[in-house]
């Protein structure tokens, strides 16, 4: 079977590897036919990281965590890239109940058992049972395990009944492309902190976390938030971002300072900047009691925060890698119920047999797709 792999830096291929197999009887094989690229993704499509990010973690300049999510020279091709899909099922095994082939499924970018502690938790992207390391997940190597990328033929899935969430009749498969990864990571950012603050106020600092930050816009105006206003520098993000109902805020690109941000104070700060900087003036841009969620990588050890405050303003900083299995069924009620329109986030809609180049793009939300098997 074929499989996109990351060579290096501007470099994609389609690459031959073993037909993946049902391994036990809670097994699935699914065949991936809408893929969404994370907006993680692009760092080292767009830039030579490896080797600078080797030195630094040796030289005590990035944490040591990376590597154990990317490997020893984060980011060494090759390897199977792409970890949010809408897949068909085309196999399962005999212990598998719940799903049938034909079947249309969101398949989470973490592999996760369901039943561990962890898991019972809702901490499905800390799963004890399928982590050998930090994570255990599609599409960032082989330090975070053997399940490859997701823009490929076929996927194997453990615990199907538990992984693989059913897409609902009438969903469009392409509305909800990043519900693997990025828009379930915007959901859990808004959704329950607006639960508890009815009608609050929002602001999202778009920036690296690129469609992360678009789609907890749309979602902050669809839940009912007072005021939604979205930072950011790039014109393509700022249009999409007024489209979904949001109120927008040009900056300059560069280092984020609270000087440059609406003066009102806000319930819940989405922050996708990836900096410190970024961190800080949304911390600082809190009500009291406030909530702010970071979404992007922050690779220095040692990243300040203003913790005093934190503590004189009663904030939560809530920061994490997504726990999306327990979110999906809501996430994909709600855009069934309401028909959200997380399409319009899509900037580059390719065909799945151009992903070597379209993967490359300078765009905000790629998106592959072919057809499917079946007809449901």
């Amino acid at each position: 079977m074929r499989e996109l792999q990351f060579i290096r830096a501007h470099h994609l291929e389609w690459r031959e590897r073993p037909d993946p197999e049902l391994q036990g009887p809670r097994d699935a094989i699914v065949r991936p036919f809408v893929a969404g690229r994370c907006d993680g993704d692009t760092m080292p499509i767009h830039r030579h990281v490896s080797r600078p990010m080797q030195v630094g973690l040796r030289a005590g300049l990035i944490d040591p965590v990376v590597g154990s999510i990317c490997g020893p020279i984060p980011f060494q091709g090759p390897f199977g890239i792409g970890h949010e899909c809408i897949a068909e099922v085309t196999e399962v095994g005999s212990g598998v109940t719940g799903l049938a082939p034909g079947d249309f499924v969101v398949v989470p970018w973490s592999v996760s058992c369901g039943e561990c502690r962890e898991c019972r938790l809702g901490l499905t992207a800390k799963c004890s049972t399928t982590r050998t390391s930090t994570l255990a997940a599609f599409g960032f190597g082989p330090a975070s395990g053997p399940w490859g990328g997701m823009v490929a033929d076929k996927l194997r899935i453990p615990f199907a009944d538990h992984m693989l969430v059913p897409l609902p009749n009438g969903v469009d498969p392409l509305r909800v492309a990043a519900a693997s990864d990025n828009l379930a990571d915007a959901w859990r950012c808004i959704v329950p902190a607006l639960a508890q603050r009815p009608g609050g106020s929002v602001m999202v600092l778009g920036g690296a976390a690129q469609s992360i930050g678009l789609f907890a816009a749309g979602l902050a105006v669809a839940h009912g938030a007072e005021v939604v206003d979205y930072v950011d520098y790039r014109t393509e993000r700022l249009e999409i971002a007024e489209r979904l109902g949001a109120t927008v805020h040009r900056v300059k690109k560069g280092k984020l300072r609270r000087r440059d941000l609406p003066s009102r104070l806000y319930d819940v700060v989405v922050e996708g900047t990836s900096s410190a900087a970024g961190v800080e003036a949304a911390l600082r841009s809190l009500r009291p009691g406030g909530f702010c969620n970071p979404v992007g990588y922050y690779l220095p050890p040692g990243t300040k925060v203003p913790l005093m405050h934190m503590y004189a303003n009663c904030a939560t900083l809530s920061i994490g890698v997504s726990n999306v299995r327990p979110i999906l069924p809501d996430l994909l009620d709600f855009v069934a119920r309401t028909e959200f329109p997380a399409e319009q986030v899509t900037t580059l809609l390719a065909d799945w047999e151009d992903a070597p180049e379209a993967y490359q793009a300078h765009t905000t939300k790629l998106v592959l797709h072919r057809q499917p098997l079946g007809v449901r």
